[in-house]
């Protein structure tokens, strides 16, 4: 194990010195930006204060911090941080049978805790670092097992990890200019320039969790304050490297282009499926994710995004028809898929995601995946095929402008191997009742979040789910929610 830790740390040296030097030199080829392009970006030298339009009445104010304390736009660092509490129940289910990977039958309750430090500096006004240390306590309904879209992403699938703080994110950020021209940025968690060059490639090292930068939708990636069903928040099929808290480390690199991006990840996989330690030696396991994202205003001449996705992940993988065989074959008692991994194997797909305008703070929104579903749903949960539809809203047309509402639909779908291993008794990471009369798992969730002043919002979420675990012999869960969110 020492051995692989040093072999990953010398190729991260290498690979950091190499992008040192790329930098100086494309540092040395990008001609001088103008004076104006130059002061549209944050800057750190000392200058007179600009004049300002007259403050705002304090209701005003208060109306449009989002924060509970204020961010500066200038400053080369960031502090902030977040809290976010999700209570979920839910009533007594039908079920004709229950297994050990089951949703639990029985009327119940669970609440989770996520709280997040969030730092960052500006090395220079392209090289910035970060770094969150975060702390994950509580735990989910029947302990996030029985269903493929779970109904609260902020879950750590281990409750047995508990909730010591640990190093969420440390990164490195480098922008390459290829481009005197400059576009406004948003600064925030992740990102802390206030103008970019249009024609840019970006460079990230570091450890991360892949969907900050993969598979993002403005509409349906918000566990904070919007929706929180994983195969919402996220896409059921793309099975993204992590490890059991949703991290990997690895490389992204990305070029940016006007309405254009492409961008390329190589990360670490964990050890063994939905495991906490990560396998360092990337001979023997890794992922590469590929995302090219469009954006224009072709439609009702609104704003839309249309992010098109692949992925391959390498890995020590089970695989469910070999697990049937062994089964058949009188070698396991029941259809076992860890005694059928094997090192080498592949799980690969592909996802497509569209977020469009259609008035004034309205949008849909929508998601479709396929991975091939031969060998075991490895990192994230066991979804071989989905279809995501939905509708959000800001609360602009009853003057609650920070306010958002938002419905959406999903199936989810797995490959009949899957469905077969499942109906003779075997588990997975997630699911497993013993037995199985297969259909499409159906998810509606509805959710309402207020802002209540400052950085403090509280949310109602109710969520229905047809044939849980893919079983129409048990549901539908009925699961309604409170969340209150915090960001300072």
């Amino acid at each position: 194990m020492h051995r692989l830790a040093a072999q990953f740390a010398v190729r991260l040296l290498c690979l950091l010195s190499l992008i040192c030097a790329t930098c100086h030199f494309a540092r040395a080829q990008t001609p001088t930006a103008d004076k104006s392009a130059e002061n549209s970006s944050s800057s750190h030298d000392e200058s007179p204060e600009p004049q300002t339009p007259a403050a705002p009445p304090d209701d005003a104010k208060a109306e449009d911090t989002l924060t509970v304390f204020p961010h500066s736009d200038t400053a080369r660092y960031w502090i902030s941080g977040q809290a976010n509490i999700i209570l979920q129940w839910n009533p007594m289910l039908p079920a004709k049978y229950s297994g050990a990977h089951s949703f639990g039958p029985r009327a119940q309750n669970a609440t989770s805790r996520v709280y997040t430090l969030f730092l960052g500096y500006q090395l220079t006004h392209t090289t910035e670092v970060f770094l969150d240390v975060e702390s994950a306590g509580g735990h989910g309904l029947s302990n996030a097992l029985g269903l493929a879209g779970f109904t609260n992403l902020d879950v750590v699938r281990n409750p047995a990890l508990g909730d010591n703080p640990y190093l969420a994110r440390v990164m490195i950020r480098q922008i390459i200019p290829l481009s005197d021209e400059r576009i406004s940025a948003t600064r925030g968690t992740l990102a802390l320039a206030t103008s970019l060059p249009a024609r840019r490639i970006e460079i990230r090292v570091g450890k991360f969790t892949i969907p900050d930068f993969f598979d993002f939708n403005s509409y349906g990636d918000d566990s904070h304050l919007q929706f929180l069903n994983w195969t919402v928040d996220n896409n059921g099929a793309y099975d993204y490297s992590a490890n059991t808290r949703g991290y990997t480390d690895g490389v992204i690199l990305e070029y940016d282009d006007h309405w254009w991006t492409v961008r390329f990840a190589e990360t670490l996989m964990s050890k063994v499926a939905n495991g906490i330690n990560l396998d360092a030696d990337i001979g023997r396991a890794r992922a590469a994710n590929l995302e090219f994202e469009a954006r224009g205003n072709r439609i009702l001449h609104r704003d839309g995004v249309v992010r098109f996705l692949s992925y391959l992940n390498q890995a020590n993988m089970g695989n469910y028809e070999q697990a049937i065989r062994n089964f058949q074959n009188g070698e396991t008692t029941v259809p076992d898929i860890v005694a059928s991994r094997r090192e080498g194997r592949h799980r690969y797909g592909f996802g497509l995601n569209f977020e469009q305008e259609i008035g004034p703070q309205i949008g849909i929104f929508g998601r479709l995946g396929w991975s091939d579903g031969s060998n075991e749903a490895y990192e994230y949960t066991e979804v071989d095929r989905t279809i995501e539809l939905g509708a959000f809203s800001k609360g602009d047309r009853w003057k609650r402008r920070n306010d958002r509402v938002g419905a959406v639909f999903v199936a989810n779908g797995i490959v009949k191997a899957h469905q077969e291993y499942l109906a003779l008794g075997g588990l997975g990471f997630l699911l497993g009742d013993g037995n199985l009369t297969y259909g499409p798992e159906k998810i509606v969730e509805a959710f309402y979040t207020a802002h209540l002043w400052r950085g403090f919002f509280a949310s109602f979420d109710l969520q229905h789910i047809n044939n849980p675990g893919y079983n129409k012999d048990r549901g539908p869960v009925l699961a309604p929610g409170a969340r209150f969110h915090v960001d300072f």
